[in-house]
């Protein structure tokens, strides 16, 4: 069987997860990747055979996602065409992360496309919603890249064909310490208006990942560092606890770590808005925006707490990935039946 494994690269989960997708994506026959996107800060470890800018949205400054950047940056027609050129009549199968090209390609081509994302998981009626509706935001979520069948990640397992997440094997093997400083991962905030905030907790040491700056520098007890795979991990393990947007992945493996946690929904990232309602159900706190005087108590009321949620997150990928697989065949079983 030739597969197709198509990866959202915006941000770094996405490609994070694939490293332990894509292993066992490989028994199930041959296997090309394509990556799409802008604004990873990681790369993938296996050979990419595509890629391509895609559809991408791009971080601010101020806690939310830069919409004239997005628009400036991302061409319709470059869509269009690699929507129309896309050779996915050479697979059997498209396995999609929140891919848009390959999405809308398998659509207009027939071809089978299996969603496994963590995004296909806010398609169940089940997942936990935010309280305010943003039609747009929704919209996105479930027209970007669209799929019939899905199997999704989430931070827990609200409905059939959702699985808790896919927790990396470098955390999973990474030895877990205390070391006392907070590790901070907050990419739509610019470190500078970070500092006056984290400076109001002079006796902490917090290490900060900046996707806004270059070059390590230090104020005070507060380290700056540019966004790298190896020193966050290693700040993660050994940290206290964890301060990041309401993405999907680093507050995963911070619950997995065990690591106190807590997190600020991006502006304008309705995703981040559903993780943001799953998590505060579990007992994690959420601030919904970071303001120098609102903000600090919050977070102290965050740092003088003692206990993390808890939670299981066996490593689950060749069973999610079966199930993909299995819901594939099912569906082309059906699409047969309703031919004849």
């Amino acid at each position: 069987m030739k597969l197709l494994y198509a990866i959202q690269g915006t941000g770094n989960g996405h490609i994070a997860r694939a490293e332990d997708i894509i292993p066992v994506l490989k028994e199930y026959g041959q296997l090309d990747i394509f990556v799409s996107g802008a604004q990873a800060d990681i790369q993938l470890e296996h050979p990419v055979k595509y890629k391509s800018k895609g559809l991408s949205f791009y971080f601010g400054k101020n806690g939310g996602v830069d919409l004239l950047k997005t628009f400036g940056k991302n061409s319709s027609r470059e869509v269009y065409r690699g929507i129309k050129d896309f050779p996915v009549g050479k697979y059997d199968l498209v396995i999609n992360d929140f891919e848009p090209i390959t999405a809308w390609a398998c659509i207009s081509k027939r071809i089978p496309c299996i969603g496994l994302s963590h995004q296909a998981a806010l398609l169940s009626s089940q997942t936990p919603k935010p309280r305010s509706f943003d039609p747009v935001g929704d919209w996105i979520i479930k027209h970007y890249a669209p799929v019939k069948n899905y199997v999704g990640f989430h931070f827990a397992s609200f409905d059939r064909n959702i699985f808790t997440p896919v927790i990396r094997r470098r955390i999973r093997e990474a030895g877990i310490t205390n070391k006392g400083h907070y590790t901070v991962y907050l990419p739509a905030y610019d470190d500078k208006k970070l500092l006056p905030i984290l400076g109001k907790f002079p006796s902490l040491r917090w290490h900060v990942f900046s996707k806004h700056t270059n070059t390590p520098y230090h104020f005070r007890r507060i380290s700056v560092y540019p966004v790298n795979n190896e020193e966050f991990t290693a700040s993660m393990t050994s940290s206290a606890g964890v301060l990041c947007g309401a993405g999907f992945e680093t507050p995963a493996e911070a619950l997995y770590l065990q690591k106190k946690l807590l997190v600020v929904p991006m502006k304008r990232q309705y995703e981040q808005h559903y993780n943001a309602a799953a998590l505060k159900e579990m007992g994690v706190p959420v601030i919904k925006k970071l303001k120098k005087k609102k903000s600090v108590d919050r977070i102290q009321e965050w740092i003088d707490s003692r206990e993390a949620v808890k939670v299981l997150y066996p490593d689950i990928a060749p069973e999610a990935v079966g199930c993909a697989l299995a819901l594939a065949e099912k569906t082309n079983l059906n699409n047969s039946l309703i031919d004849q």
